[in-house]
């Protein structure tokens, strides 16, 4: 049981929920020409399990790749811990990138392309971009903000501008929660030579800069609303989320 957990955790099933449910937001926004009930279930299930899967995948890559790192930072990992093997996480990735390229190109061929691109970026940001700092936060943030436009793919099988003010603002506000994360990583960062803004710049400019992209986004959240993009209801949940960010700003600089 305890090596299922471990598994369950590996793939941190609430930022793939988040993933799948972004694409659904996405693809809700996106004006649709008479569609069957039936084929707009079917996409939602293939859109969402492509987002799922291969953040999963995302999630078990970046593990396995810093694993040593993880021995620091966050020894109960499902790896360092040793609840799961290397080697078990490289087969669980390739199961997860398997089936959410075998959904994308169920959906249509731009979706698969998008998916396969995002792969690569994620991919690559776990490898090698994770060590250049912010822009290395700037890529995890575009594979964040892409499910936006996915769900635009996902039900036109082309862009819509309608996702990208959602895409902005997650872009924006996931680049705030990566360079958090930078200032709370740091002693294994600097031991794997990770140049993040919290090891190059020190904690104090982290959280500036991280208050930055939080306050832009909270800033440009009512965007939406004003471009008839949302209705009054959303309102009320994006004031509750700009008030988490702008507290976080507070008590990043503050402490």
């Amino acid at each position: 049981m305890k090596r299922l957990v471990g598994f369950i955790r590996l793939i941190r099933p609430v930022n793939c929920l988040m993933m799948g449910f972004a694409v659904i937001v996405g693809a809700l926004i996106v004006k649709v020409e008479t569609p069957s009930f039936f084929d707009i279930i079917v996409k939602f299930v293939l859109g969402f399990l492509t987002a799922f899967t291969l953040t999963g995948a995302s999630m078990t890559i970046n593990d396995y790749w810093d694993r040593d790192i993880d021995k620091i930072n966050e020894p109960n990992r499902p790896i360092p811990s040793g609840l799961v093997a290397p080697r078990e996480s490289l087969f669980l990735a390739a199961v997860l990138i398997s089936t959410g390229f075998v959904a994308a190109l169920l959906t249509n061929l731009p979706c698969l392309v998008i998916a396969i691109l995002s792969l690569i970026v994620s991919v690559f940001y776990n490898t090698k971009g994770k060590e250049t700092g912010l822009p290395g936060n700037l890529l995890v943030s575009l594979c964040v903000s892409i499910s936006f436009i996915y769900g635009s793919f996902l039900i036109r099988g082309r862009p819509e501008p309608a996702p990208f003010i959602f895409a902005l603002l997650a872009f924006l506000s996931n680049t705030g929660r990566e360079v958090t994360k930078s200032i709370v990583d740091v002693q294994g960062d600097m031991a794997k030579n990770i140049r993040t803004v919290a090891v190059s710049y020190g904690g104090k400019t982290g959280a500036y800069v991280a208050s930055f992209f939080y306050l832009s986004a909270s800033g440009l959240s009512i965007l939406p609303v004003l471009l008839n993009l949302a209705s009054f209801w959303f309102i009320p949940f994006v004031l509750l989320a700009d008030a988490g960010f702008i507290a976080s700003c507070f008590l990043l600089i503050h402490d």
